[in-house]
């Protein structure tokens, strides 16, 4: 994977409002995120974390405001356009295509390389993934559907990855797993990250998300209503009132 140097705002929300119907979802949204960063997103459900990614992946239509990634306006681009300009989104609850197996998943998630690039460059990036998620290559002729939830999100981060992109968009990857995966899932993540790879994260467990990441945006009812670097955040009275708990720890502490 490329190694990024930290500079211009890589991705860059300015006043994104956005809609489910007649309901309004995000309220005048502006965050960005630096080459390299791990962002993340915290607040309760329907706060709007997982609208904005969508907003940038192209799953759902902006209809006020401008999204940018590296220059280009993404507002006007359809989802196969954004991820050839490099954003892969791994979407809560994973999305994997059950009856196919995990091979299949992962060439899958290369389809849009296969014009520009010769299989033996896949077949590396396969074997990387293999490296990340060892389970994955055991379980490499499985059908996706027979998984455990943490093989499943191991395999559906692995798919993302088979893009090569800039910026990843993770979606509460440690949902409805047991701690022990969850934190090699987080460990993986860290290792991306040191590898040049961008993370815009959304994680229901505040303390792991602030814990790993660089800098947060709190949401709440499709508003960010504080924002900083991480380490600020964790000592936030609002914050930790709010997220936090009493007693509960991350991961890396």
């Amino acid at each position: 994977m490329p190694i990024l140097v930290k500079g211009l705002k890589m991705l860059q929300m300015r006043n994104v409002n956005a809609y489910y119907g007649r309901v309004q979802a995000l309220k005048g949204i502006s965050l960005h995120v630096l080459p390299g960063e791990i962002v993340c997103l915290i607040g309760a459900n329907g706060a709007g974390k997982t609208t904005i990614l969508r907003s940038i992946s192209g799953l759902l239509d902006v209809l006020d405001g401008e999204i940018r990634f590296n220059g280009t306006r993404l507002t006007d681009l359809a989802p196969d356009q954004i991820v050839r300009l490099g954003i892969s989104h791994v979407p809560e609850g994973r999305q994997l295509f059950g009856p196919l197996t995990v091979i299949d998943n992962l060439r899958l998630g290369a389809y849009q390389r296969y014009r520009r690039s010769n299989r033996s460059q896949i077949q590396k990036d396969i074997e990387y993934v293999f490296q990340l998620f060892p389970l994955l290559e055991a379980r490499a002729s499985n059908l996706a559907g027979t998984l455990s939830g943490g093989e499943q999100q191991m395999l559906a981060i692995g798919r993302a990855l088979m893009s090569r992109p800039k910026l990843l968009l993770l979606d509460e990857p440690s949902m409805g797993l047991a701690p022990m995966v969850a934190r090699e899932i987080f460990e993986v993540i860290k290792d991306l990250r040191e590898g040049g790879t961008t993370i815009l994260l959304v994680e229901q467990n505040a303390r792991m998300a602030l814990s790993l990441a660089d800098r947060g945006y709190v949401l709440e009812t499709g508003k960010i209503i504080i924002e900083g670097p991480s380490a600020e955040l964790l000592e936030n009275r609002e914050v930790k009132r709010a997220y936090l708990g009493k007693g509960r720890k991350g991961f890396f502490e």
